[in-house]
């Protein structure tokens, strides 16, 4: 079977009410090579570039609480900017481009269950135009 395990996915299909940034974007630690201290930031290992990470609100009022904050995961070489908060709302509206999501199995509490980890290449402001790729990679999802 020639399924990839990372499939693309719009944003719509993961987010049909929307989403909302409620973190910064921070870097994503390798635990298995920081120190209490040093930190050492995670390194995708086919691209060599930065991972970074922001959580992100589900907007879906059915959405079970488990799964209503997920982390949005990026590659690049310098921290990804999200778009501005030009809402009243105390947390920023947010889409994302070239979404990719890869299913696995969360085993963390009494009862395993599917688990999504999710990637963008590029973030912007709901409705606007997306952003223009870069060359240097930045804004790529992890």
């Amino acid at each position: 079977m020639a399924i990839a395990r990372r499939f693309q996915i719009s944003h719509h299909e993961v987010f049909p009410h929307g989403a909302f940034i409620v973190s910064p974007v921070t870097a994503v630690l390798d635990f298995d090579q920081s120190t209490r201290d040093a930190k050492v930031q995670q390194v995708d290992k086919d691209t060599g570039e930065l991972i970074w990470s922001v959580d992100v609100l589900d907007a879906d009022p059915e959405a079970p609480k488990k799964s209503k904050t997920v982390s949005i995961k990026f590659l690049a070489k310098v921290q990804p900017v999200p778009p501005a908060n030009d809402s009243t709302s105390p947390f920023t509206p947010v889409e994302f481009s070239g979404l990719t999501a890869l299913a696995y199995i969360d085993d963390n509490g009494n009862r395993p269950r599917i688990a999504w980890s999710f990637r963008a290449d590029s973030m912007h402001a709901p409705g606007k135009a997306v952003p223009k790729a870069t060359t240097s990679g930045e804004g790529r999802a992890a």
